[in-house]
This record gives C-alpha cells, structure tokens and sequence, in this order.
C-alpha cells in the first residue's frame, strides 16, 4: 500500500493552528488569575485601591487598543505576539517581587500593554496565514478551538492555583505565571508571517487612515464591526458577575465553584462548535443571538441549580456567536489594514463592557443580581432581531 504524503500546505496549517492552540493555552494559564486579588489584600491595599488598579488596567488598554493594532499592521504581527508575554511577565514579577500599590499599578499598566499588543494581531496573523494556504474556510473552527483551549486554560489554573498557593504562597503561584508567560513568548516565534514585500513598510498614521477609510467606504466593514461589540460586550461583562449568580440560586459557597465550571463547559462547548457555524448568514447568527438570549433570561429568571445549565447553554451560544462575528469581519476587511481594524472592533467591545459594568451596578443596587441577568438579555434580542431584518433587506449582504 502506497502512502500519500501530506500536501505541504495541510503540513503548514497544522503548524500554524498547533503554535495557535499551545500559545493560546499558554496566554490564560495563569495561576495568578484566581488568587491575585488576596495577594493585594494581603499586601495591605483597601477596596478603594484594588477597584482603581482594575480601571488603570481597563484604561491601559482602551488607550492601546487601536495603536497596537495599528502597528501590527505597519510592522510585524508575530513581533507583538512575542513582546506582549514579555510585557506581562514583567508586570507580574513586579507584583511578586515588590508587593506595593505601586508595583501593582506599573504592573497592571504592563500586563495593560501586554495584552493590547496581542489583541488584533493575532486574529490577523491566522487569518491572513489561512488565506495563504487556501484555509480561509477553517478560521471559525480554529479560532473557535483556539479560544476553547484558552477556556480550558483558565478551568486548569483555577483547579491548580489553590494547591500552589498553599504549597509555596504568592511566590510560587507568581513565579509559574512569569514562567508560563516566558513559554508563551519563545512560542510565538513558531509563528508564521510570510507577508508580501510591500507589507509592513507603510508609516504608522497612513495605516490608520487606510484602515478607517476602509471602514467608511464599505457599509458590511462598519456592520461588522459594530457585531463584534454587539455580541461580545454584554456576557463578556456579565461573566464577571457570574459566582454572585450561582449564590443566588441559594447554594452553600462550597459548591459555587463547581457550578461555575458547568457555565464554563457551556462556553468551552460553544468555542468547539463555532466551526459548525462558519456558513451562518445573518439570519442564522440572528436564530443562535436570539435563543441564547432566551435561554440567559428564562436561565437567571429561574433561580435555582436547574436554571444553570440554560445559563451555561446561552455562554456557549454567545461564545460561538463570538468567534463568528469575528470570522464574519475577518471576511470583510483588507489584509493590510486587518489589525488595525480588528483593534478598532476590540476598542469598542472595551467600552462598550464598561457601559455594562456601569449597568449591571445600577440594576444589581435595587435588584437581584437575576434581574440584572434577564435585562442584559435583551440587547441579544434587539441583535438578533437586526440581523434578521438585515437578512430579509438584503440577501447579499448575509453571508
């Protein structure tokens, strides 16, 4: 029997999605995610002081959102990917070894600049390589699994974190999230870029004028920009709030954790099926936005266990409704102004999940934090119910 051997681009997109799905698990497997917020309370910080760290880090990436996206497009997307480990690293070494409010604050405006550095990048990078190999069509299921293996990352850090922070404090729960960010790094040089010559070598202002004439030029670029925050804004927020969710269903705090992980495998699950979805029109985004807005309301309405696992269904379909917004810009927009773009639409899901901090503050003050859940499901709905007067309007436009 003769084997046939691989075709040389099946062989490259392999190396490109492996490096993707290892830099991925790497980038959210940080044991000091659960537990940093006591390493603040016991360095001594109040509340006052942990809550402004957390805006420092959300301005710090609002601010460099779009620049960095800029100069991934005007340099080298794969440079960033390496720097933006770096960046954060650094950040938390300083928390480890210096444990102050101001070693704290540098450190969140460098984990700040870490992650803005990434962002954009590497949705460009793996689009345009897939283009190249003719696997444009695999983008919704690469990333979906790339962002499952991000999820998977997170569930494994949570489970660890408590047995290392036992063992060897906040030392050792730093020290292997610097080293994991280090990995990441020296990973991301595995990394494909094969850029045409006139790639790269366009000034930093003239990439974001290109970028945002493209963006005005073409109304499906804007619609698809405005989706990305659209979809990814409101459970994006809404997950921080999740663990005071489950404890309204009435459960003892022990077991809050496990029931967060079941919302997670709704998410994860939904990661995982985004490939499923990649021929999705604007009609059948609009089905999924509508009945996981459905399953979140009538899922947080319940208040019980049971309720739950709507929540977790509804996590899923908006984290598949996630990934393929971001397909569907991916689609629309030029390679040499794919970053800066992509950035321009994370910009806006930045701030639009403020808005909704902002919200849920205003509806949890009165209300329970359920109530809250159900009337962040209407603006699913209201998307929803867009996308399918878009189809209806204009078929052309729906894919």
């Amino acid at each position: 029997m003769t084997l046939t051997p691989p075709r040389v681009s099946d062989v490259r997109v392999r190396r490109l999605t492996t490096t993707l799905y290892g830099y991925a698990f790497l980038e959210d497997f940080i044991l000091l995610y659960p537990v940093y917020a006591l390493l603040f309370s016991d360095a001594g910080l109040s509340v006052w002081q942990i809550s402004s760290l957390f805006a420092l880090w959300s301005v710090t990436g609002v601010l460099l959102e779009v620049p960095s996206g800029v100069w991934a497009d005007a340099v080298s997307r794969r440079l960033l990917l390496w720097l933006g480990p770096l960046f954060t690293a650094a950040g938390f070494a300083l928390w480890v070894l210096v444990p102050s409010y101001g070693a704290f604050a540098l450190g969140f405006v460098l984990w700040g600049v870490g992650g803005a550095l990434g962002s954009g990048a590497l949705e460009a990078l793996v689009y345009d390589e897939l283009e190249r190999l003719d696997a444009a069509g695999r983008y919704a299921r690469v990333m979906g699994r790339a962002r499952a293996a991000g999820l998977v990352a997170v569930m494994a850090a949570m489970g660890l974190a408590g047995p290392v922070l036992a063992w060897g404090g906040h030392a050792a729960v730093g020290g292997a999230s610097v080293v994991v960010c280090l990995l990441a790094a020296v990973l991301a040089l595995r990394f494909p870029e094969r850029r045409s010559s006139g790639d790269g070598q366009v000034g930093w202002t003239a990439t974001l004028r290109a970028g945002l004439a493209e963006a005005r030029a073409d109304r499906s670029v804007r619609g698809a920009l405005l989706l990305v925050p659209a979809v990814g804004a409101v459970w994006g927020a809404l997950d921080e709030y999740t663990p005071l969710l489950v404890r309204g269903t009435g459960v003892a705090d022990g077991t809050v954790p496990y029931l967060l992980l079941l919302i997670w495998a709704g998410a994860t699950a939904g990661s995982l099926l985004a490939g499923e979805g990649e021929r999705l029109g604007s009609g059948g985004l609009g089905v999924l936005l509508a009945g996981a807005g459905v399953a979140l309301a009538v899922g947080a309405a319940a208040g019980s266990p049971a309720g739950l696992l709507l929540v977790a269904f509804a996590f899923g379909g908006f984290q598949a409704a996630t990934v393929l917004a971001d397909a569907r810009l991916q689609r629309r927009i030029e390679d040499s102004g794919r970053a800066t773009l992509t950035s321009v639409a994370g910009l806006g899901t930045e701030l639009a999940t403020v808005a909704v901090y902002g919200g849920y503050a205003l509806i949890a003050s009165g209300y329970a934090h359920s109530t809250a859940f159900v009337v962040f499901a209407v603006p699913y709905l209201v998307t929803a119910v867009l996308l399918l007067a878009g189809k209806r309007g204009g078929p052309g436009r729906s894919a």
